[in-house]
């Protein structure tokens, strides 16, 4: 069975110094038989930077790409998540 590659771009309501408690947060709600495969930050504006979250979600589970998407919307300090990239694999989960 594969599984799902999302990339998600995370958007900060505001600037931070520091990532770390986003990250928190977000691994706090990763749906069970999933796992976070990657962070990475892409500058927006103004100092204004984007967190990218990549996931691996099973691919045989309907509707947790973007069931995903809406609890990353609901995290405090979160004013917009988009997914960004999608791609399935073939990789063993």
């Amino acid at each position: 069975m594969g599984a799902i590659l999302v990339t998600y771009k995370v958007f900060p309501e505001d600037i931070l110094e520091s990532f770390d408690p986003l990250k928190a947060e977000i691994t706090n709600i990763l749906p069970a038989a999933s796992k976070i495969e990657g962070w990475g930050e892409e500058p927006i504006a103004f100092g204004l930077v984007a967190l990218l979250v990549q996931v691996r979600f099973p691919e045989d589970v309907m509707g947790i790409v973007d069931e995903f998407e809406v609890e990353l919307g609901k995290i405090k300090g979160v004013s917009q998540v988009q997914t960004f990239q999608i791609r399935r694999t073939s990789r063993d989960y």
